[in-house]
């Protein structure tokens, strides 16, 4: 497994991801990293564990579970498991490193 990626690395991964908006770049255990960028609408929906992200680039209006709060670039976001959440108003150059950890039920492991 890759320990090191750099942003760039990244990008380019997701460049060739031709009908995704994100991609895997390091998966461990239960511990995965992505590098996602939504385009025009963030279609995500709730996911089976605990997540975070760390805004990349760009700005954009953060839903949770009935919440909103403006994020930019180097903020950091948590969502626990099964929670609704989705980017909304976001530029056009969004992107976030979004890290999954933990069981599917949202415990830790």
């Amino acid at each position: 497994m890759k320990f090191h990626i750099t942003i760039g690395e990244a990008v380019k991964q997701l460049e060739s991801e031709v009908h995704n908006r994100f991609t895997t770049l390091m998966k461990q255990g239960t511990m995965s990293i992505e590098y996602y960028a939504p385009k025009y609408i963030d279609h995500q929906t709730s996911h089976k564990q605990d997540e975070i992200y760390v805004i990349a680039s760009g700005h954009a209006t953060f839903f949770r579970n009935g919440e909103r709060v403006q994020c930019k670039t180097n903020d950091v976001l948590f969502v626990p498991a099964h929670m609704e959440h989705r980017f909304e108003d976001f530029t056009d150059n969004f992107a976030t490193w979004v890290i999954f950890y933990g069981t599917e039920d949202g415990e830790p492991s």
